[in-house]
């Protein structure tokens, strides 16, 4: 809030001023009250407004008095750059001052945290005894769906960006470092799942079609839009890296209709050392035929100097806040290369579970023998699926991390195949899970335990995973001919120390909300936002951790889960209560509790 104050002119009046002058002194000074009263009371207003929403919901008669639109975060963005040498903070005298090119000084706030968090944050998020948030949906309209729209840009958007808090900065009670960011396509979550099972008719209202309906001309047509004019949106969050640009060509070059695909990328870079992800390798005026220069219109690049980088899932956090509205989307690394016709494979892959509410996610194989580079096709038989995880210790907590998955030709043929876990490396699905389920803004320097906490809120919300039965697309690892090259990439871990210490309380929150940490008092970790960034009300995470051994007390898995997995005996027991109309598996028929064949027997 900005404070303001106002002084009120002196007068005197002499004995032998006639009554007219008192008069119109007192009339003056009736008018100065008055107005002092009426910027107190607007300065009231905006206070209030400024206040925190609870459950993200809008006042609506504040906004109607405020003309001001949809109470969320803040207010603009410049798109291209948000450059240290153009970000602001604001001193502790309440200055707004740039941010030069050098590091920024540990400023201490004598505040009693700093975190953001206030008290009926921590309060509106008590969870009952199912594990789901107490959120009361009675009288509750869901907010109307954003028309569909395409082509569509984020460079079109003037006005519909807000201002935010660096969550690393904040959490090292720096002064505040104001960054500009792209508003979500949909701000509230739990305005979509409402805690429960979304209905198949709400899903079919998230999505946009390439051709629009030949009667009404609207671009959302739910599932009678083929599924070759189903829009793609493809997010990648690309630290440093040479490649960045590589696989963005691939995306468009190989797609079948690259008409559909739009690619929104994080690129986080040191400007002068570093190319640009959106940088073609020639003039676009000398070779208009590189894919970076022919499909520009469908690239949006959100550039961050790489000194604010605080790990994936701030980067990919970006990326949701890109999505606008596309049928389906795409999360991938930046050093990918992708498959001839991957956009019509993965979309044939995708419908063919049935299950609207799939995921299909994988740790990606190793581009070397993978492609063959005269079409373009794949050239392996075999899939890695994910269903190897354990726990180890790191940032003052335990917490579950996958390993090496297993790699074989498909025990089930025909359509992806049922997995446990969900992987950050690729993932595919249809739009709303951007939607229901959004990245955390406030897990700065988190790296391992992003899989988990995405995997089981989605969980929670009524996503099932699925390994795919075909790879569209390869790995550059730091293997063979390319380990030269890809061990020169940086890493965001160069930024360790600027924000040292701030990973710790992040996974004490990310653990927390998906109640891998009951040992913890709830008090140690930061509760603001946590429904946005929660769990849904469909499944709980107990559900989870019993169905598929995972012991969150003792910091213990059931081990050998792959013979359960990777064999299709998963597969073969869930899909059978697959709901009828295909709103995702219905756990609550399935009374299956993994335990470790070596030690308890088959």
């Amino acid at each position: 809030m900005i404070r303001r104050s106002f002084s009120l002119p002196t007068s005197t009046a002499s004995s032998s001023s006639s009554n007219n002058n008192g008069k119109n002194n007192n009339r003056l000074g009736i008018l100065l009250i008055c107005t002092v009263l009426l910027l107190y009371t607007i300065g009231l207003l905006e206070s209030i407004y400024h206040l925190p929403v609870p459950n993200h919901r809008r006042r609506a008669w504040i906004g109607k008095l405020t003309k001001r639109g949809v109470v969320s975060f803040g207010g603009n963005i410049n798109l291209s750059k948000t450059g240290l040498s153009d970000v602001q903070y604001v001193d502790g005298e309440g200055k707004v001052n740039k941010l030069g090119s050098d590091s920024v000084e540990d400023l201490d706030d004598d505040d009693d945290g700093g975190d953001g968090s206030d008290e009926s944050a921590e309060s509106d998020n008590k969870h009952n005894n199912n594990g789901n948030r107490n959120h009361d949906n009675k009288g509750q309209q869901q907010p109307p769906i954003p028309e569909a729209r395409w082509p569509i840009s984020i460079r079109d958007e003037d006005g519909n960006f807000e201002d935010v808090v660096h969550p690393g900065h904040k959490a090292k009670h720096h002064s505040d470092v104001i960054l500009s960011v792209p508003r979500f396509w949909i701000d509230d979550p739990v305005s979509i799942h409402q805690n429960k099972l979304m209905s198949r008719d709400l899903a079919m209202r998230i999505g946009s079609c390439n051709e629009p309906d030949p009667l009404t001309n609207s671009r959302s047509r739910g599932d009678a839009c083929p599924p070759s004019e189903r829009t793609i949106y493809v997010a990648i969050a690309s630290y440093r890296d040479y490649q960045c640009r590589d696989t963005v060509t691939s995306i468009f070059s190989r797609a079948k209709n690259p008409q559909r695909v739009r690619v929104g990328v994080v690129d986080q870079i040191v400007e002068g050392e570093d190319g640009p992800c959106d940088a073609p390798y020639a003039p676009c005026s000398s070779d208009p035929n590189q894919m970076l220069c022919r499909w520009k219109d469908r690239l949006d690049v959100f550039q961050v100097d790489a000194p604010l980088a605080i790990g994936p899932v701030f980067a990919r956090h970006l990326g949701h806040r890109m999505y606008r509205g596309e049928y389906y989307y795409m999360q991938s690394d930046a050093h990918v290369t992708f498959t001839q016709d991957w956009d019509e494979d993965i979309v044939s892959q995708q419908e063919a579970t049935g299950d609207e509410m799939a995921v299909l996610s994988t740790y990606l194989t190793d581009i070397e023998g993978s492609i063959d580079p005269a079409t373009g096709r794949s050239l392996r038989d075999t899939r890695p699926i994910m269903c190897n995880t354990d726990y180890e210790d790191g940032q003052g907590n335990k917490y579950l991390r996958h390993g090496s998955q297993p790699e074989a030709v498909p025990t089930v043929r025909g359509m992806p195949q049922l997995q446990p876990y969900w992987a950050a490396g690729y993932s595919f699905s249809r739009g709303h899970f951007v939607v229901n389920v959004p990245y955390d803004f406030y897990q700065p320097m988190i790296f391992q335990g992003e899989e988990m906490s995405i995997g089981i809120r989605g969980f929670t919300i009524g996503y099932d995973f699925y390994a795919p039965e075909r790879s569209v697309c390869f790995h550059h690892y730091a293997n063979g001919a390319n380990a030269p090259k890809r061990n020169r990439v940086k890493h965001f871990w160069e930024n360790s120390n600027q924000y040292a210490g701030s990973g710790v309380k992040a996974m004490y929150r990310l653990l927390g909300i998906v109640h891998m940490n009951p040992e913890i008092d709830g008090e140690m970790w930061d509760h603001i936002e946590e429904e946005k960034y929660g769990l849904g009300g469909v499944r709980t995470p107990e559900l989870f951790y019993e169905t598929f051994g995972i012991d969150v007390v003792n910091k213990r898995t059931e081990h050998h889960l792959c013979q359960f997995v990777e064999t299709g005996n998963m597969h073969k027991k869930f899909m059978s209560f697959l709901r009828p109309d295909g709103m995702g598996i219905d756990y609550s028929q399935i009374d299956y509790r993994f335990k470790d064949p070596l030690k308890h027997g088959r």
